[in-house]
């Protein structure tokens, strides 16, 4: 294809051909996907860095509370549930799994992050707060890094979605507009071609 076809379907597509029977819902719905495009690459941006923004304050108050927590031992009472994965650990995941361990001199009883397919009797390392409470694991700046990546993904596909959906049904008003526009024009043109025999 040259670039002077390619440039006439552009043109034509986006409704700068100066075609005296294009409506104007016709216009509308031709600039439609690049609306989209643009709001997208404009909010985009705008979007992601407020998100990653709010998300890093929430990283930076959590690893804010995490320094007053304390490590423990913890003695499984029965198996972490699933098995123990064989590439060192690095594909392992925590079930929350029954467990002993002492705080203050007292000894408690509740459940603790272990990884699956630790045996019952295995100690296990936990993090206490200042209540003696067991917390999930401390956030790691890798996983910091994670769940910014994540949230900002996903509020970016959530905007692309809402985007879309708003030009899916802009298109929709437009067709109804459309064939409303039709069938009043065809009421006035009709009937003259019927007369012509």
């Amino acid at each position: 294809m040259t670039p002077t076809t390619v440039w006439t379907r552009v043109t034509r597509g986006l409704g700068l051909d100066h075609n005296p029977l294009r409506r104007r819902t016709d216009m509308i719905q031709a600039w439609l996907a690049p609306a989209v495009i643009a709001v997208f690459l404009l909010l985009g941006p705008l979007v992601a860095g407020v998100v990653g923004l709010q998300v890093h304050a929430g990283n930076a108050a959590a690893q804010r509370a995490q320094r007053a927590w304390r490590p423990a031992a913890a003695v499984l009472l029965q198996a972490a549930p699933g098995p123990m994965m064989s590439d060192n650990g690095n594909n392992s995941w925590l079930d929350w799994t029954p467990a002993r361990w002492t705080y203050d001199g007292r000894t408690r009883v509740g459940e603790v992050p272990a990884p699956s397919g630790t045996r019952s009797g295995t100690p296990v390392r936990v993090w206490l707060d200042r209540a003696g409470n067991v917390q999930s694991p401390p956030l790691t700046a890798a996983t910091a890094r994670q769940r910014i990546t994540v949230a900002v993904s996903f509020t970016l596909a959530c905007l692309a979605l809402l985007l879309v959906g708003l030009a899916l049904l802009a298109r929709k008003l437009l067709n109804r507009r459309r064939l409303r526009d039709w069938e009043a024009d065809w009421l006035l043109v009709g009937p003259q071609w019927s007369h012509h025999g």
